[in-house]
């Protein structure tokens, strides 16, 4: 039967984290867990497309007339689980 346990190796010394096997002998399998998460790298665009983007259109007018912003809200707060 296969049990875990949870354990804290440091300069060779094994401290359980809880209480410790009642076990004389025993064949394990060790995990090692990083001390820390893996950095996530930023993903960056290719050089070969810089300066190439286009702005299309006006970037301070807004696309939907301010009378219909109302409509588009009450659209995106419906639940369409249901």
């Amino acid at each position: 039967m296969l049990q875990s346990y949870e354990a804290i190796i440091e300069n060779g010394q094994l401290q359980w984290l809880t209480d410790a096997p009642k076990v004389s002998k025993a064949r394990v399998i060790v995990t090692i867990l990083s001390d820390s998460e893996p950095k996530v790298l930023r993903r960056t665009p290719s050089a070969s497309i810089a300066g190439k983007g286009r702005t299309l259109g006006d970037l301070v007018t807004s696309l939907v007339e301010e009378e219909d912003w109302d409509g588009i809200i009450n659209w995106r707060s419906k639940d369409f689980t249901k």
